[in-house]
């Protein structure tokens, strides 16, 4: 889905692969792309206008794991520059993607957008992203490395354990699929902040 934005000054769009054709004629000028490291580049950039494009390459995983990569501070950093960039671009539109638009992009937007409004609380960056897209389920080791290189003391950390909070609630059985997947550390934060 694709937004005007009344909490910063550019647009921002957050989908998966398969929605990225569906946002080539939608102007966007800067583009942040999650995808694992031996995905190929989707095929869809090729009809999109010119537009700056930040591609990082990760599992989307919250602990080490054989054979898979981890997000690194520096994959975070290098983020965070590219949303500091754009803030800076008059008339920005930014779409970030990863496989399914749920989890490493919307850690990824967050950070960004609570970058870009420091003076505002980190949930409210959170309930911007879920504005947008309504299905989200934040990586919570990209948000505790950016919660780390914002100096935000844990807010968006809470914000995050908040919202699988918020799901798991009303859908139970998320919880034990996100467990099955290997994010049980996601789901026991939620459920120990229940008692």
């Amino acid at each position: 889905m694709s937004s005007a934005s009344e909490f910063v000054q550019f647009r921002i769009t957050l989908c998966g692969i398969a929605e990225l054709g569906a946002h080539s004629a939608a102007g966007v000028t800067h583009v942040l792309s999650i995808l694992d490291p031996d995905f190929p580049d989707p095929d869809a950039f090729g009809a999109y206008g010119e537009h700056e494009r930040l591609a990082l390459r990760f599992h989307d995983i919250t602990d080490e794991r054989p054979a898979m990569r981890l997000a690194e501070s520096g994959d975070v950093s290098a983020l965070l520059r590219f949303g500091r960039d754009l803030a800076r671009s008059p008339g920005a539109h930014l779409l970030v993607h990863c496989h399914m638009g749920i989890s490493r992009s919307s850690a990824a937007m967050a950070l960004i957008l609570a970058q870009a409004r420091p003076d505002r609380p980190a949930a409210e960056a959170l309930a911007e992203v879920r504005r947008i897209r309504p299905r989200i389920w934040p990586n919570l080791h990209v948000i505790e490395l950016g919660d780390a290189l914002l100096d935000r003391r844990g807010e968006l950390v809470s914000a995050a354990i908040a919202r699988y909070r918020h799901v798991i609630e009303r859908r139970p059985e998320v919880g034990d699929m996100m467990t099955a997947m290997g994010r049980g550390r996601e789901v026991r934060a939620a459920l120990a902040r229940q008692s």
